[in-house]
């Protein structure tokens, strides 16, 4: 297993990360203890969860990841093996089960997000904090074009940084992260740290996959220049680059034959036609396409981590599988003319 630094930390990270929202409703709790043992041995020693999971979010479900996460850390007794990320969701008309019923990124809502993850983790420390979405209107979750919202009010980014600095210093959070961040986002983040000396940015988990490199634009470089590489969510597009969507077919079990609304931007015509292709390309090189997918992303300068998900343990081992696949220049070539015929059809 490959391992890269997490932004300017001294925490070193696998290349593949494990994703767990899936965890207690895809995945009974037992099959998410499988999962982690499994990517333990195969050398992840980065977790990715969230208050909110599992997913899709409900307040049946709400806290539910987490939980099961914490079950095993007390089973194994093995909480310094992993880096553990988990996230505070921002506000939402989907989210009012969650605390007083419009959740912010204020000193009251992040402190008692905080506690209440490391209850449910059965953890006195989170290696990674992350904010899930920003409170401001934003571009993100399907959009890729940005509408401004006059006098909007949110909580100021300064505000945020400043409670975040205040749990970094009681040590319940180690480091900062940012989720479905802009450019603007991240930048102003980093500006406001450097000014004060609050906690920088360590990373930025966005989606990015064959379907959605939007990526690229703007925030490749501000990832780079600032050390604030991506953590990518949602590499297999909901499972649709994996091929098994094709041709209106719909596995028993699949997240997209239990949610159809979960992933919907991925359905569209021109995202069904640059599958087609992209698939074509994996079988035509002898590739397994979802691992192609999976390559394709881990050779990013700007990618930190490759957030993988699975419901079965064989997805599971394809997909940490693909770190060991290279992927020729000829697929290269054939991967960035499907991208220039259809650019970003699934933001």
């Amino acid at each position: 297993m490959q391992h890269r630094r997490l932004g300017r930390t001294d925490l070193d990270v696998s290349l593949i990360c494990l994703g767990t929202m899936t965890y207690g409703q895809q995945n009974t709790e037992a099959e998410g203890h499988q999962q982690m043992d499994y990517a333990l041995d195969r050398g992840i020693n980065f977790f990715d969860t969230a208050e909110m999971y599992s997913v899709p979010p409900k307040p049946a479900t709400y806290g539910r990841t987490e939980e099961i996460i914490g079950t095993w850390f007390a089973a194994r007794k093995n909480r310094d093996a992993v880096i553990l990320a988990t996230k505070a969701v921002g506000p939402g008309e989907r989210f009012r089960h969650v605390r007083d019923g419009n959740p912010k990124l204020d000193r009251p809502h992040l402190t008692q997000a905080v506690e209440d993850s490391l209850t449910r983790l059965r953890t006195d420390y989170i290696d990674l904090y992350q904010l899930h979405w920003p409170e401001r209107s934003v571009n993100s979750f399907g959009q890729l074009g940005y509408t401004h919202v006059e006098d909007e009010e949110t909580t100021p980014i300064a505000e945020t940084l400043t409670v975040l600095g205040a749990l970094v210093k009681a040590g319940k959070i180690r480091y900062v992260g940012l989720s479905n961040e802009t450019p603007w986002g991240m930048m102003t983040f980093a500006r406001i740290a450097g000014e004060t000396g609050l906690p920088r940015i360590a990373s930025v988990q966005n989606p990015y996959n064959l379907l959605n490199r939007s990526f690229e634009v703007g925030a490749a470089e501000v990832a780079i220049r600032e050390d604030m590489g991506l953590l990518a969510y949602s590499p297999l597009a909901g499972g649709y680059l994996s091929g098994k969507y094709l041709d209106g077919r719909k596995p028993v079990d699949a997240r997209m034959t239990l949610f159809p609304d979960n992933f919907s931007r991925y359905s569209n015509d021109s995202a069904q036609a640059a599958i087609v292709e992209y698939v074509g390309i994996a079988r035509d090189h002898g590739l397994d396409p979802a691992q192609m997918a999976l390559a394709f992303i881990n050779t990013r300068r700007f990618l930190t981590a490759n957030i993988i998900g699975a419901t079965t343990m064989a997805q599971l081992k394809t997909n940490i599988d693909s770190v060991q696949v290279v992927l020729s220049d000829a697929v290269i070539e054939a991967i960035e003319g499907v991208h220039k015929r259809h650019s970003n059809p699934g933001p």
